[in-house]
């Protein structure tokens, strides 16, 4: 192996470490308190870059004895794992769980960087105590009644998934609440909201729903106010539930440097309930900022699909927290089928110390068992590959495959051209965010030519061929845009969509509408967005959190690290009604069959064995 700098320097010359990943290896070999070999500086540089690719960790088992870069310049094999782990530890650079060194290396062989071994300490360690706790205790009559309200069907031939979420979260001081599209999971909150506020002094709890990004924080709150409809409640009784959500960082109160939160430790949140949705989204470092922020005494709430992409930083919080529960324990299970009327088996099996906190929505209400969407949705799960080409190829109105040759800027121009129409008629700002959300293009990657910017681009070409853009500069009535960033002066976050419009109160002015809570439409000038970019297309990952009621997905010309199962699950999952395909078949094939697993020790920690 060459020497740790020329090594650290062919890497990053061919693109396989890049410049956080040099700089780091390059300090931290200054500091080793022997001559820094290959080894140490191979291992610290993979560190970093394995944190940036979204894992919490470097497994060493994964990579110890193997080639791991085999190109024409340069050859590399990583040390034997014996050998290796104790050339790091004695480097004087990497500790053992408890040290106080740059890097932790743990006796299952997996290296962190301090600050995320530190991270995922305090995540672990937070949740085990609130799942640790006694349950709540409430009136088991009163609950049972309070619960035959709120789900006034009964049949106790089946569970309802839903009713048993509720009752769940209504006794434990920590509920994770996994479910695919279309399983109740907003329903499932309000109701859950409704059971807190009947219960004694519920009409004094300080509750706050959140998520992590701000588009999903508006379909958050539109869901709640749209479902409230659904519940036999007083008029009263539907006031006290909340409906107004806020992304994380507002609810954490970020500051204004962006360096950190209000909330925290020394300084928690006044709140008795925290809801968070679309979990899956969250990262290890955000989350484990929002549990110490909250009070000991606070009820934590977490929804989200365990199958979606996992958080685009590090972690893969949903899944970690789901591994291993497949059900409660006896006494747990009992008090369950009590309050619920229903027969609540106990696990087998379970290990997890979360296992009375999980549970799992398993009825879709938006697909029939035999929708080919939901078929679909399913067989990519399973990574059926016959299956989904043969759903793909004959899914009727719900599901098809278009060539990656046709006019595809066309096509989605095409969809757009109701919402310019609309925009030129006048129509209420509401309708139009209601035709934004009729379609979307998604994509894999964010450059090259099947990238979001790409396509964008393609798309405005012919929006403006078409006549249906006439001003052809930046901003023009009808763009639809996306935050790329965080604007904390204007209460604006990553994530949330608007439309360029005229300004409603300044003649030949435009604005950009944002959806605010209620029917309230926030109006910033284009000036005041320098980080917004145009939304025709959007990829994957900045799509969740929405739902369109058609949706294309766009696989790229070749094979990408990104291109795994969990997003083409996301993708299909995105769409109501219809999901389209373009791509190779072998692509398609090779993305399902591949599952996204990023190396962590939350699972294990969670266990009971972190070691």
């Amino acid at each position: 192996m060459a020497r740790p700098d020329r090594l650290l320097r062919s890497l990053h010359r061919l693109s396989l470490l890049n410049d956080l990943d040099l700089h780091l290896a390059e300090y931290l070999l200054t500091e080793a308190k022997e001559a820094a070999s290959p080894s140490l500086a191979l291992a610290v540089a993979l560190t970093s870059r394995a944190t940036g690719e979204g894992h919490v960790c470097l497994d060493l088992n994964q990579v110890a004895g193997r080639v791991l870069f085999d190109e024409e310049e340069i050859q590399v094999q990583a040390p034997g794992l014996e050998a290796w782990r104790d050339g790091l530890l004695a480097s004087g650079i990497i500790g053992r769980p408890g040290d106080w060194q740059p890097l932790i290396l743990d006796q299952r062989n997996r290296l962190y960087l301090h600050r995320y071994w530190a991270y995922e300490q305090r995540l672990g360690n937070a949740l085990l105590q609130r799942a640790e706790d006694p349950d709540r205790q409430i009136d088991p009559e009163a609950g049972k009644e309070a619960l035959a309200r709120l789900f006034p069907a009964d049949n106790r031939d089946a569970i309802d998934w839903q009713k048993l979420a509720v009752a769940t979260a209504s006794l434990r001081p920590l509920t994770i609440i996994s479910g695919g599209p279309g399983t109740g999971k907003t329903t499932t909150v309000l109701r859950l909201l409704a059971l807190l506020r009947q219960q004694a002094g519920g009409e004094a709890l300080r509750i706050a729903l959140a998520a992590p990004t701000g588009m999903a924080a508006a379909r958050l709150q539109q869901a709640i106010q749209q479902a409230k409809a659904s519940l036999s409640l007083s008029t009263e009784q539907l006031a006290s539930i909340p409906e107004q959500a806020s992304t994380l960082h507002r609810l954490l109160g970020m500051n204004r440097s962006g360096t950190g939160f209000r909330h925290h430790r020394d300084n928690p949140l006044l709140l008795d309930v925290v809801i968070v949705d679309e979990a899956s989204m969250v990262d290890l470092a955000l989350m484990a900022k929002l549990l110490d922020a909250l009070p000991h005494s606070a009820r934590l709430v977490l929804l989200g699909d365990r199958d979606q992409l996992a958080s685009v930083e590090a972690g893969s919080v949903m899944g970690d927290l789901c591994a291993g529960c497949n059900g409660p324990d006896a006494e747990f299970a009992r008090q369950l089928s009590l309050i619920t009327q229903q027969a609540v088996a106990a696990g087998e099996g379970t290990g997890s110390g979360l296992k009375n906190s999980v549970v799992e929505l398993k009825h879709s209400y938006r697909f029939d068992p035999q929708s080919p969407l939901g078929q679909l949705a399913r067989a990519v799960n399973r990574g059926d590959t016959h299956q989904a080409r043969k759903l793909l190829d004959g899914g009727g109105e719900e599901l098809g495959r278009l060539d990656a040759a046709g006019d595809l800027a066309k096509l989605v121009a095409n969809r757009f051209a109701r919402l310019f129409e609309a925009v030129r008629a006048g129509a209420p700002v509401a309708s139009l965010f209601t035709l934004l959300y009729e379609f979307r293009l998604l994509c894999v990657l964010r450059e090259g030519p099947t990238g979001v910017h790409a396509m964008n681009n393609a798309i405005t070409r012919e929006l403006i061929r078409q006549g249906q853009i006439s001003n052809h500069s930046e901003w023009y009535p009808g763009r639809p845009v996306m935050l790329s960033r965080n604007d904390y002066q204007l209460n604006l976050y990553n994530g949330e969509t608007g439309i360029v419009l005229p300004h409603p109160e300044v003649k030949n002015e435009l604005a950009v509408a944002f959806q605010g809570s209620g029917d309230e439409i926030r109006w910033v000038s284009p000036s005041r967005l320098p980080y917004c970019e145009t939304v025709f297309a959007v990829t994957v990952h900045k799509s969740q959190g929405s739902e369109f009621q058609e949706v294309v997905l766009q696989l790229p010309d070749q094979r990408s690290p990104i291109l795994c199962r969990e997003l083409i699950y996301t993708a299909v999952t995105r769409s109501k009604k219809r999901f389209t395909l373009i791509g190779e078949d072998a692509l398609f094939d090779a993305a399902i069959t591949h599952s996204m697993r990023r190396s962590s020790g939350l699972a294990d920690l969670l266990s009971g064995n972190p070691e």
